[in-house]
């Protein structure tokens, strides 16, 4: 059964923490921490990112004062952890969680950055037609 709640801050905003169900299947459950504007928009940010049946009924399972300090720290504001119970285990980024990996394939290579447009220096010889008027 999901749980979950949420902290107000001082400075108005929240932090959510969710509990879900493992995907694998194996009973266990994956802990989600979510820095936001309000309730709300901790909700939205989760649902875009493909949980989409996910609701905050209740206070029952706040974040602790070290989760909230792991979320506010992480510039994404947005953490998870497979095992919530295993203080050992680290705080993962969304993007390690949603980034596609195949095992046994070659990482992506990196972006290559643009190649910068250059233009030809005007010709000194040649003058630019004068302007006419429209009256």
């Amino acid at each position: 059964m999901p749980g979950g709640g949420f902290s107000k801050l001082p400075n108005g905003s929240v932090v959510v923490a969710l509990s879900l169900p493992s995907p694998s299947g194996d009973g266990g459950t994956v802990r989600f921490l979510v820095h936001a504007a309000n309730r709300a928009r901790a909700l939205t940010r989760l649902r875009n990112l493909g949980l989409r049946s996910v609701y905050l009924r209740g206070n029952a399972e706040p974040p602790t004062p070290d989760e909230i300090t792991a979320v506010l720290h992480h510039p994404d504001g947005l953490l998870w952890r497979a095992s919530p119970e295993d203080n050992k285990e680290l705080w993962h980024p969304i993007r390690a969680l949603l980034t596609p990996r195949r095992w046994g394939s070659a990482p992506a290579p990196a972006p290559q950055a643009p190649t910068r447009l250059t233009l030809a220096p005007p010709d000194p010889g040649v003058r630019p037609e004068p302007r006419t008027s429209i009256a």
